[in-house]
């Protein structure tokens, strides 16, 4: 389980990017993060990886405090959090299974590392994590010969291969398309069932948050807002989360029939 407590962020130039957040997300959990651009979601999510410290809280993992690691610690944390990253942030030049191998880079320090070797158990670890998202037949394929949905999924595929104990996804679908952000956000998600790992999405499509998460959380200004599920996120929730400024298309969203969801459940 991860536990967020009174998470607070303040930049050296005193912007206040995180005000006393609290949250948490059981395990096999997927929580949505909505909000406005600059309301913290991504700055919340560099916290729980160790990329940005804490000005005040804590962040409990299984009871353990992460937002306090340094060293050795910070790293071995960072290798058991899958990130998911809206820019793909793959090695084009790479093939597909050398960049889903680099998601066991934290497990081979040293000169093994810098040679990009790894064993035979990596190896059936990678295999199997494109299995996962339907990509094998692709592993030695250049990455940049892959759409962009098929960049995402080897993005997944190499959190998948860290075998994590959190996974986090910022933005994960904002360059793609609406057909393909449904079927990424499918494998995402089923995949993060399958593990059984808290699962924290930011996500600026309000639609796919309530299609695919068990809760939302909006975030307004650094601080959660509303915290329920799809079902009662009502058009009040969405005015405080988006500060009376709620996109037309996402009002008209909310008095649509669930469809999507219900065919997702199937």
């Amino acid at each position: 389980m991860l536990e967020i407590q009174g998470v607070r962020v303040v930049y050296p130039n005193g912007y206040q990017a995180l005000a006393s957040v609290d949250m948490a997300a059981r395990n096999g959990e997927i929580v949505a993060l909505i909000g406005r651009s600059g309301a913290g979601k991504s700055t919340l999510l560099r916290t729980i990886n160790g990329l940005q410290r804490v000005t005040e809280g804590r962040i409990l993992l299984d009871g353990k405090d992460i937002s306090a690691m340094v060293g050795n610690d910070l790293q071995d944390l960072r290798r058991s959090v899958g990130f998911v990253w809206q820019e793909f942030n793959l090695v084009d030049r790479l093939p597909v299974l050398d960049n889903v191998l680099c998601g066991r880079l934290g497990y081979n320090r040293g000169v093994a590392s810098l040679f990009r070797y790894f064993s035979s158990a990596d190896r059936e670890i990678a295999v199997r994590s494109l299995e996962r998202v339907n990509l094998v037949h692709r592993a030695t394929n250049r990455a940049d010969r892959l759409s962009g949905g098929e960049k995402q999924r080897v993005a997944i595929a190499r959190a998948l291969a860290q075998q994590p104990r959190v996974l986090l996804a910022d933005e994960p679908v904002a360059s793609l398309d609406v057909e393909l952000s449904w079927h990424v956000m499918s494998d995402l998600v089923r995949v993060a069932r399958d593990e059984g790992v808290p699962t924290i999405l930011s996500i600026h499509q309000v639609d796919l948050a309530t299609a695919f998460a068990d809760r939302i959380v909006g975030i307004a200004q650094g601080r959660v807002v509303f915290d329920g599920t799809p079902e009662t996120l009502t058009e009040d929730a969405l005015d405080r989360i988006y500060r009376f400024d709620v996109p037309a298309d996402l009002r008209a969203m909310r008095r649509r029939e669930t469809a999507p969801r219900e065919a997702v459940a199937v």
